[in-house]
């Protein structure tokens, strides 16, 4: 008698995406948990924008930014996936940090649709200065209309995360460099 051994079927595209999709919110809620509030400013430092530019290079423009209109879902349902520090639920979304947060799609959606194949250092980087310019650009404005001036909202919101900002495209850079084809191609 021979044994017989069962073939699993292949998850379909639609489901291979809805994963990713899950996926890129869960690791944007997980770098959210990764948060250091600094002094002078309503705004915590987090790994989530580099986790943004990472599912938006990865998973490609469109994917990218449905992953992370679920997690700001999520989050606005109430649900604990944003920083630690600040209101919960929909009230996150108007508060100091709202504006960065609800760039989070676009950044998502320009760097995945900029980074192409992945195969050029400049073309990766460019795209990645661009999600970031976007995220700091809807920071930039939430924080001009909290505080009624846009030097306040960039010396509160945008000046304190230079540095820290080049070294998260530092890292994207080499993160999506080598994966965005791949990956992509199982997409």
């Amino acid at each position: 008698m021979q044994a017989q051994t069962a073939v699993v079927p292949a998850p379909s595209l639609a489901a291979r995406r809805a994963l990713a999709v899950v996926l890129g919110a869960a690791l944007v809620a997980i770098a959210a948990q990764i948060a250091v509030p600094l002094p002078g400013t309503p705004v915590p430092l987090t790994l989530q924008p580099l986790a943004v530019l990472v599912v938006g290079g990865l998973l490609g423009a469109r994917l990218g930014a449905g992953s992370l209109v679920f997690y700001l879902s999520l989050g606005a349902a109430g649900l604990p996936v944003f920083t630690p520090y600040g209101l919960p639920g929909v009230a996150r979304l108007l508060g100091p940090t709202g504006g960065y947060l609800l760039a989070y799609p676009f950044a998502a959606y320009a760097v995945g649709r900029l980074t192409g194949d992945g195969r050029r250092w400049t073309r990766v980087a460019l795209a990645v200065l661009a999600g970031l310019a976007l995220i700091h650009l809807g920071g930039l404005v939430q924080l001009g209309i909290l505080t009624g001036s846009l030097s306040d909202a960039a010396r509160f919101g945008t000046l304190p995360f230079l540095v820290s900002d080049l070294l998260k495209l530092v890292i994207a850079v080499l993160i999506l460099r080598p994966s965005v084809s791949p990956l992509r191609a199982r997409l």
